[in-house]
This record gives C-alpha cells, structure tokens and sequence, in this order.
C-alpha cells in the first residue's frame, strides 16, 4: 500500500504539467535580482511572485562562461526542457547580439544555457533551503513544486525582464 502511494506521487512528478488556459498565462516576467524576486504578470499585474536563488556570483551582469552571474537585460523563454538536470527547465534567451559581441571583442565565451529551473534532480528535499542561497551557474532557480506552476503558466516567446 505504502508502495502505491510513493509511486504515484513520483508519476505525478514524473511528466511536465499541462499548460495553463491561455488566460491564466503570464505575459511577462520580472526578476529583481536585488530583492532575490520573480513576478508573473499578466496584463501589467503580478500575477504569481517567487523567491529565487541566482548565480552564485549575483551582482552585475553575465560575461561570460563560468563567471556565476545570473544575465541582466531584456530576453524571452525561447524554449523548454523536460529532461533537463533540474526539475524542468525554461530557457532564456542569453546571449543576445551584444552579450556575443561583448564577448566577442574580447576574446571570451559568452556562456549560455541560462534557465529558469527547479533543484538539481536528486536534491528536491532541499528546494526550500535551497532558495536562501545563491547557487547556480548563473540560473534562476525555484523549487521544483514552484517550478511545476511556472511550468504551466510561462509559454514560449514570453519576455522576461531582469534587473539588478
């Protein structure tokens, strides 16, 4: 009996959500990497707001490859990964034309594969504790259930500001 119940709160992890109705969907989103803080918008109103943990060299801009900085600017969720090596992942869409060229004129990488994702598969018992340090290569990261509803309600080509 025990062993019913464990496995079904694992399928229930074990395939991505549905999306949301497209009116539940966020169009935007805002990172206020100061305040450690992600808002939903929808329509210019929050919507859903999450405590984020970022790169584990927070302040200033991302460079390039390895530097821990989470990116500042203007960019979109391009694409989605189910099987990523976090619970889901959303990519953002680092590096634009002038973090290349940035890194470019000197002669660095300008790193990529920067998302929004849930605790690295494995450790979802520590998501909570998880959230008060910074922690990823330049991510934003949630917990895995929080990740679930983002999931849900961030489609594809949505934009997302972050700030400093």
């Amino acid at each position: 009996m025990i062993a019913v119940f464990l496995l079904s709160l694992w399928a229930d992890w074990a395939e991505p959500p549905a999306m949301a109705a497209a009116s539940e969907q966020a169009d935007a989103i805002h990172v206020d990497k100061s305040e450690r803080r992600m808002d939903l918008l929808r329509g210019g109103e929050v919507i859903e707001t999450y405590r984020v943990a970022l790169g584990f060299t927070p302040e200033g801009h991302k460079r390039q490859e390895g530097d821990g900085r989470t990116p500042t600017g203007t960019y979109e969720i391009d694409w989605r990964n189910a099987q990523s090596i976090a619970h889901l992942s959303l990519h953002i869409s680092y590096p634009n034309e002038a973090d290349r060229a940035w890194a470019a004129e000197r002669g660095v990488d300008p790193g990529g594969d920067i998302m929004i994702h849930g605790v690295m598969n494995g450790y979802r018992m520590l998501g909570p504790l998880l959230r008060y340090v910074d922690w990823t290569w330049g991510c934003i990261a949630v917990t895995d259930r929080e990740m679930r509803e983002i999931w849900s309600l961030v489609p594809d080509g949505t934009p997302i500001v972050i700030e400093e």
